[in-house]
């Protein structure tokens, strides 16, 4: 665990002589409400027996350690991640993370038509060895971490550079290394925009709809009690009442009468029981709206258009070995049915539906 200046100074200096380095992280999400970056995974070189990466080293972000100066190594080497688009995001919030130069070796999985995409699946199939995932839930903000917590995130990046070089191997051969870039393209970019939180509907839960108009109420006031809760304690919110309770009590109190009070710390139970006297009281015209979306009929043409899409499609996927989705997901075939121009689908999956290329001026009309 590198966690002291020295032990840092040390590692940049055998990274600055490295072309390409696996990384991977970990996260705390599962016990904190404020999602923080515990571990970053690092592996590179080849031990000569196996061909699996030699020099495994994990790096403590909680120990304060310069990660701008991190980041600023990796500019200029290849970067193997598997399933990169979690942690790039996890990685930026920490400072300008390089990304011009992404191996990610689950968007090369699925290209190569791989049926199992986990990185366990592959490691399974290609090095015989099953990996345990004990620890994937595991408290990575403990300090220190166990024996075995350890074992689970250096396998993270063990396997990754021969695989990548398996699965490069692979695209190549099959003459698909483009698409890979320009899928794993798509990929960085998207971990680029910043997501928004819909504040206005976060708190319709799974099962909602099932609650009367003032039940909404309800559930819309104790939801943001709830948060208010996980926030001052830095818990999740299902540490503060799980969603079934939360469904529960809107139902029950929005009916009058008695209803179950949860098992709570007398000033968080004080907080809540204020929570519902006010939202109890709300009149009807402040009671959350039926969300009714806009719903846009196909033409017959655009119906008629998906179908032959479809059906080329599927004839394709099974020409080439490829999952259909992977060729084109529905939601994509439906928005080039309706718009043929539009900018969903990328140069790869329109040469192989038959679908005329994009050129700049269309994507960013169609954009637009």
């Amino acid at each position: 665990m590198i966690a002291g200046d020295s032990a840092f100074r040390d590692y940049l200096d055998g990274l600055s002589s490295q072309t390409q380095v696996a990384l991977d992280t970990e996260a705390d999400s599962l016990h904190c409400y404020f999602e923080k970056l515990c571990l970053i995974q690092s592996g590179w070189g080849e031990e000569p027996q196996t061909g699996l990466a030699s020099d495994l080293r994990l790096i403590d972000p909680l120990a304060g350690l310069p990660l701008e100066e991190f980041f600023a190594s990796l500019k200029g080497k290849t970067i193997l991640f598997h399933d990169a688009d979690y942690d790039l995001r996890l990685l930026r919030r920490s400072g300008e993370f390089p990304d011009e130069d992404i191996f990610d070796t689950m968007i090369a999985a699925r290209l190569c038509g791989e049926p199992q995409l986990g990185l366990a699946g592959l490691v399974e199939k290609y090095f015989g060895i099953t990996l345990s995932k004990a620890s994937r839930k595991a408290n990575w903000a403990q300090r220190p971490l166990s024996d075995q917590m350890v074992e689970y995130a250096l396998n993270d990046v063990r396997f990754l550079p021969q695989l990548a070089g398996i699965l490069r191997a692979r695209l190549e051969e099959l003459g698909r290394f483009d698409w890979y870039c320009q899928s794993r393209d798509r990929m960085v970019k998207g971990t680029r925009e910043t997501r928004q939180r819909d504040e206005e509907n976060l708190w319709r839960l799974t099962g909602y709809a099932a609650l009367s108009r003032r039940g909404w109420a309800l559930l819309r006031a104790l939801w943001l009690w709830r948060d208010s809760e996980a926030r001052a304690w830095d818990r999740p919110a299902f540490h503060v009442l799980s969603n079934e309770n939360l469904l529960r009590l809107a139902d029950e109190a929005s009916k009058g009468g008695k209803f179950t009070r949860p098992r709570l710390p007398q000033p968080r139970m004080e907080r809540l029981e204020a929570t519902l006297e006010t939202s109890l009281a709300l009149p009807e015209e402040e009671w959350p709206k039926v969300i009714r979306g806009v719903r846009i009929r196909s033409t017959k043409e655009q119906v008629d258009r998906f179908n032959q899409l479809r059906e080329h499609r599927d004839k394709v996927a099974r020409e080439i070995d490829l999952d259909p989705s992977i060729l084109a997901p529905k939601a994509a075939l439906e928005a080039a049915a309706n718009d043929p121009d539009a900018p969903v689908l990328l140069p790869w999956q329109r040469s192989l539906l038959g679908l005329r290329p994009l050129v700049e001026k269309d994507t960013i009309a169609s954009a637009a």
